[in-house]
């Protein structure tokens, strides 16, 4: 079997490389994410710091952004996402992300082939009788007819005036995806309402570079400054690309992605695999304190890496990540995902899997009462829809924080 490690340079001593214990790799995670301290920073520098925010679920980048920046205000990230600074699209992973809108482009260009293959190779758009051919002719026009915001409705119209019915419906489903748009704010607490609204990248300053290789390098580089030291395993399970796009985009051009003076640095992990990084990223120590956090739904530093335990225990991984691909709300102690939280009527019900200090449930009673101010005056009952999971939740103890 092949190793995920891209070739080394000649007269590399690979056992040389710096050893990094589990907390360190946990720490580092932290720091990249702003997860150790919230810090001042502007929405679109925040969202540039952590690369993107899953957002599927409306409020998840909101609350995100509230567990990382320092005096977060929603209507800062409700501008962002109206005037097209943060923008919300389908990239890594096939999944809706919030990304700066500088890194959409480059983002889009790179995944581009896994999106493609995805969804053209798909029943559901084979079943219609067009080829990739037509997708390719038809992803002009369903761009150029979005210039304006356009509902799902407009679009499926659009596309079987020119496919017929039901073509149209599965071409749809495919070009959503493939085709460069963006969801269009449509309102409601947190930007988007159920009913999307699509506009075209395009509309709003934002094409593809046209160097696929170099978008593949971007998009690692970035991936390792947000998320790293990660194995070449690590990179392909947050963006889906193949292990063999990952590893060439680690060792494409000179030096790595880049250039020479960009290089990707190796590390050695805790099992004595190869990791890789940028150069001059925070690596704290594994004693540095970690404050508790109560993540919301899909946050993106749990989905990160291949091997999860680097935040999720492993016993607690089936508990938090559901098989139907939920990521419930979790609570964050001393860097490990320790439980659950949902909104209850008198405060913030938090599950622990294992017992906890009293001054983790302190900790985590001074985030729920921030938490709760948060979201009064959006949507206190958030995330409402998922409590069927409570009902099976192992629990060592339960608490209702005010």
């Amino acid at each position: 079997m092949a190793s995920d490690d891209p070739p080394h340079r000649p007269g590399t001593d690979l056992t040389a490389l710096t050893a990094l214990t589990a907390r360190q790799l946990n720490r580092a995670t932290l720091a990249r994410q702003l997860l150790l301290a919230r810090e001042p920073l502007d929405v679109r520098a925040a969202v540039r710091r952590v690369l993107a925010l899953q957002a599927q679920e409306p409020a998840s980048p909101y609350l995100a952004l509230w567990n990382r920046v320092a005096g977060f205000d929603p209507a800062r990230l409700d501008t962002a996402l109206a005037g097209h600074t943060v923008v919300k699209a389908t990239l890594m992973r096939i999944t809706l992300h919030a990304v700066d809108a500088a890194d959409h482009p480059p983002l889009h260009e790179a995944m581009l082939r896994s999106l493609r293959s995805a969804r053209l190779g798909d029943a559901r758009f084979t079943g219609t009788g067009l080829t990739t051919a037509d997708a390719d002719a038809l992803v002009p026009t369903l761009a150029a007819f979005a210039a304006t915001p356009r509902t799902v409705a407009e679009c499926r119209a659009h596309l079987a005036e020119r496919v017929g019915e039901p073509a149209g419906t599965g071409a749809w489903w495919a070009l959503r995806t493939v085709a460069p748009l963006l969801h269009a704010p449509t309102g409601g607490a947190w930007s988007f309402g159920p009913r999307p609204s699509y506009v075209a990248a395009a509309t709003h300053g934002l094409t593809p570079p046209g160097d696929p290789d170099a978008s593949r390098r971007h998009l690692v580089r970035r991936y390792l400054a947000a998320f790293g030291p990660a194995s070449v395993a690590d990179v392909a399970q947050f963006t889906l690309l193949s292990r063999s796009v990952v590893r060439e985009a680690l060792t494409g051009g000179p030096g790595g992605p880049g250039g020479a003076a960009d290089a990707v640095e190796r590390v050695r992990g805790p099992a004595g695999d190869t990791l890789y990084d940028v150069p001059g990223a925070p690596r704290p120590d594994g004693d540095t304190p970690a404050p508790p956090r109560l993540l919301g739904m899909w946050d993106s530093v749990l989905l990160a890496y291949a091997d999860r335990s680097r935040l999720i225990p492993p016993g607690h991984r089936p508990l938090v990540i559901r098989r139907n691909g939920d990521v419930l709300p979790t609570l964050l102690v001393d860097g490990l995902v320790a439980g659950v939280w949902r909104p209850v009527r008198d405060g913030i019900e938090a599950t622990a899997f294992h017992p906890l200090p009293e001054d983790a449930w302190a900790g985590l009673g001074t985030e729920a009462r921030a938490l709760r101010a948060f979201l009064a005056d959006r949507d206190p009952a958030v995330y409402r829809r998922y409590a069927h999971w409570w009902d099976t939740l192992p629990a060592a103890e339960v608490r209702v924080l005010r």
